[in-house]
């Protein structure tokens, strides 16, 4: 049975290592922004994920009008994977795939959704946390499960997530009968303005619809390729 140090040998480029990506991680976290820098009316918002096929990863990127959220295209980056799957440093292996996808769509949405962790993250950079400081945009991030942290008493539809005493994001009831979804602030971005906008952008499903949106179409090339 391959370690986690043989799997990172063999598909990793000779440079990586462990540790200078927590390096990376932790310099990129402390350029993460939780103030709110968008427009003074969002009239675009995206949605982006990823879905894999053997060793290709297709990233997703969907920009929609807002907030008819009316599909305006949708852009589609293949890539060979080089970085194993390592728990909380799922950015380095996912990122690539996103940012490429987003930049084919020659337009940035106002905000972005991402199919992953913000802030709620152990090393408090997740997945929308990295796409948004390499892009420079603001992005939530969309999970549905918890990474870190405890819920707190839930208030109006939502409870915080709190890790070592600090709010790191949100557990958000989206419709009734459902699991919460955990939204977490990505960049430029307050977590007050991050619940606001998920819940703008529910329709029949639970997830926001740019995330369920970007997920249905990775899923549709997985199966059929591009």
């Amino acid at each position: 049975m391959r370690t986690l140090d043989d799997r990172i040998r063999r598909i990793a480029p000779p440079w990586f290592s462990i540790e200078r990506a927590r390096r990376s991680q932790r310099i990129l976290a402390s350029l993460v922004k939780e103030v709110d820098e968008l427009p003074e009316r969002i009239r675009t918002v995206g949605g982006a994920d990823i879905a894999y096929k053997g060793d290709i990863a297709y990233g997703v990127a969907v920009l929609l009008d807002f907030p008819s959220l009316v599909v305006k295209k949708y852009a589609v980056s293949s890539i060979k994977v080089k970085f194993p799957y390592i728990p909380t440093l799922l950015a380095f292996r996912e990122a690539g795939p996103i940012i490429d996808a987003v930049k084919k769509l020659g337009q940035f949405p106002d905000i972005l959704f991402v199919d992953g962790q913000g802030r709620a993250h152990p090393y408090r950079l997740g997945l929308a946390c990295h796409v948004g400081v390499v892009l420079d945009i603001p992005t939530i991030g969309i999970a549905k499960k918890k990474l870190c942290g405890k819920i707190g008493p839930f208030k109006n539809g939502w409870a915080p997530i709190i890790d070592n005493g600090e709010v790191v994001g949100a557990a958000l009831i989206t419709k009734e009968g459902c699991n919460p979804i955990y939204v977490s602030v990505g960049h430029k971005v307050s977590l007050e303005t991050a619940i606001k906008l998920t819940l703008k952008c529910i329709r029949d499903h639970k997830l926001p619809e740019p995330v369920r949106l970007a997920h249905n179409i990775a899923t549709r090339i997985r199966r059929s390729g591009l």
